[in-house]
């Protein structure tokens, strides 16, 4: 990131949070993590939309039940708009419909606020790097509720959904996973760009539009172990 002309490695933040205490707590824990910068903080989701804009921050921490427009909708607006900044969802409510909705809205880190500074700058660092980084509470709400989904899948060869090849469902399984590109490419023995063309194809195939999708997508027609 770049600032006036100086060159800055760290990740600049934005907090929203409608609450003043959480929202100022996080800000002063956030200023003590090496590697983060507070851009600013937002206390609903339209002021956070106009602050993007402005600030242009790499990660938006957010919260999700706020007046005027909430988490959900402030994302959708903010990927909309600005789709390379990451939304790292930080909530009380680890129900399904939040869960669902945050990641459809295109969030890519989901973390309830018993969430420890590591913890959160894991999953900051996480969707930087290009993967998602969901609470473990949250990713067996997600493995239970996909479990019960008995919707027919279309099959291709070697029983594949959507025509995927089997490399294609080796890289969708490390992406379920929290593989970054980079990861992945080591696991697989391939370069970086093969592995960005292997996701760009499952991608369009299985109508998926980022890794949070993915996730769902691979546990839904069971090519991701949780167990890692």
């Amino acid at each position: 990131m770049t600032l006036g002309g100086v060159v800055s490695d760290k990740t600049r933040i934005l907090v929203v949070d409608d609450q003043t205490v959480v929202r100022e707590g996080l800000v002063l824990l956030l200023e003590l993590l090496p590697g983060l910068e507070v851009a600013g903080s937002a206390g609903d989701g339209e002021q956070a939309v106009a602050m993007v804009a402005e600030l242009r921050p790499d990660v938006v921490l957010m919260d999700l039940r706020m007046p005027r427009v909430d988490g959900v909708e402030a994302t959708r607006r903010i990927k909309r708009d600005h789709p390379g900044v990451e939304i790292v969802v930080l909530t009380t409510y680890a129900d399904d419909e939040s869960i669902f909705a945050a990641l459809r809205a295109g969030a890519r880190g989901y973390l309830t606020k018993d969430a420890g500074a590591d913890e959160i700058a894991r999953a900051v660092a996480a969707v930087r790097g290009g993967a998602a980084q969901l609470d473990p509470a949250v990713q067996r709400r997600l493995v239970e509720a996909v479990a019960g989904d008995e919707r027919p899948r279309r099959q291709g060869r070697g029983g594949l959904p959507d025509g995927l090849t089997r490399r294609e469902a080796e890289v969708l399984a490390l992406i379920a996973r929290g593989r970054s590109n980079t990861e992945i490419a080591g696991d697989l023995f391939i370069s970086e760009a093969t592995v960005k063309t292997h996701i760009n194809n499952l991608f369009a195939k299985a109508g998926l539009r980022d890794r949070a999708q993915a996730v769902t997508y691979a546990f839904q027609n069971d090519l991701a172990d949780p167990s890692g």
